[in-house]
């Protein structure tokens, strides 16, 4: 989906490629729709010798777009920028709008793959990837995973393919 073949080793194989769910998209949609709506009707019911005033529409509306471009654009580009990739070989995740970050942990050091999922998650089919790795980290949690369950379940067959020393890819995923 968001990664680049280019970063791909040889003969790796992307397995499952998905970004955060779309839930959180959805405080920051309300919020951009609550402030437009505010600055209408700033626009259309403020007393006419506020509304007269260039300088104070001016200010107003200036203050509603940065607050949108903040509360609205800036988490949708955060949003569109993360990635969570498993291949093969390896889980891959990827974020950052102006500056970038990603964190690569081999199949062969992940222990252990769970998943949590609230009410809200079990009704919008998401949930948090809970990975338990061999590192001085101990878990990462990736949050609002779509098809969490799924997911859970690929990674698994992945890691027993893994821990059971096969090659990766053998069984055709």
């Amino acid at each position: 989906m968001a990664l680049s073949r280019r970063l791909l080793n040889p003969g790796e194989e992307i397995v499952v490629s998905t970004r955060t769910h779309a839930k959180a998209l959805v405080v920051p949609v309300l919020t951009g729709v609550l402030l437009l709506a505010l600055g209408v009707l700033f626009s259309v019911g403020a007393p006419d010798a506020l509304t007269d005033e260039p300088i104070v529409v001016g200010v107003v509306w200036g203050a509603v777009v940065l607050l949108v471009l903040w509360r609205t654009v800036w988490p949708a580009l955060v949003w569109a920028s993360g990635s969570y990739t498993i291949t093969d070989r390896r889980l891959i995740t990827r974020h950052g709008v102006l500056t970038r970050r990603g964190h690569d942990i081999p199949l062969s050091r992940i222990s252990d793959v769970a998943y949590e999922r609230d009410l809200l998650d079990r009704v919008l089919g998401c949930g948090t990837l809970v990975i338990s790795d061999a590192s001085t980290d101990g878990q990462v949690l990736i949050h609002d995973i779509p098809r969490v369950e799924e997911t859970q379940r690929t990674l698994n067959a992945l890691l027993h393919g893994v821990h059971r020393g096969e090659r990766p890819g053998a069984e055709g995923h």
